[in-house]
């Protein structure tokens, strides 16, 4: 079967992701049934497992070639022996959701050999759709977007936890920097590939689906982003988890690293 166009892909997601955002504005603020999930990994609603199940249908029917890699569906280690995998988090933010906020976002890419090559992060409520593709740059809602310019660390504005600025994480001293959060980690990391803020940072070990989207979206805006040591992000590993993340314009990326030591 011939391989898609990186462009025939994010066509593909960006539909999908209107899908997603119309399941999940019906249950957006409407009490949706909510529960656990098991050794603490946080909540999960019924939106999550319908948005989940529309897209694997939509999705896996599109393209029958492909791996699947979703927060909400239980593993299958065949997705490793495909070339190209969808990476999804049918709700990034599912706290936030659950709270009423609109700060909630879908987060889907597909990666081919490990190097995400479409993506998508859509925010349904706020009508905000953050698109990628290969080669081809990054939009907002079609717009053209590009990473902050700002070259100098006490001049930048990062998204991060409090935790992430705990001085245990900073040998050198904790940089001079403004900090802000937004809940869902795709969103964040979108709102540095729009230029919005100069940087987002988090030490924790991080799931694919959470960032696979952003990265792309990031990189395509101009920045860097890596794990939190520098080095390069892969995807659809066999444990699907990086060392954190940072991402950030190039010369504030290159700042942030020298300040940890």
């Amino acid at each position: 079967m011939p391989v898609p166009d990186p462009l025939e892909d994010l066509a593909l997601l960006i539909e999908a992701a209107r899908g997603a955002g119309r399941i999940a504005a019906r249950f957006f603020r409407d009490d949706p049934e909510t529960w656990d999930k098991p050794d603490g990994a946080g909540p999960v609603t019924e939106a999550d497992l319908a948005v989940d199940a529309m897209l694997r249908d939509r999705l896996c029917d599109a393209r029958p070639d492909y791996g699947w890699l979703s927060e909400e569906t239980p593993d299958n280690p065949e997705r490793l022996a495909a070339s190209r995998v969808f990476i999804i988090d049918p709700i990034d933010g599912t706290k936030a959701f659950i709270e009423g906020s609109s700060a909630f976002s879908h987060s889907l890419a597909v990666a081919e050999d490990g190097v995400v090559v479409a993506a998508v992060v859509y925010l349904p409520i706020r009508g905000k759709l953050y698109a990628a593709a290969r080669g081809h740059g990054a939009t907002l809602n079609d717009a053209a977007i590009r990473a902050s310019n700002t070259r100098h660390l006490h001049e930048a504005e990062v998204l991060a936890t409090k935790q992430t600025l705990d001085p245990d994480h900073w040998p050198l001293g904790v940089p001079a920097v403004a900090r802000a959060y937004r809940p869902s980690l795709a969103y964040r990391m979108a709102l540095v590939g729009e230029g919005r803020f100069d940087g987002m940072i988090t030490f924790r070990p991080t799931w694919e689906w959470d960032i696979a989207a952003g990265s792309l979206i990031i990189t395509e805006a101009g920045g860097l982003a890596t794990d939190a040591r520098g080095g390069a992000l892969s995807f659809n590993a066999a444990m699907p988890q990086v060392p954190g993340v940072l991402a950030a314009p190039t010369a504030v990326h290159r700042a942030i690293l020298a300040a940890r030591g």
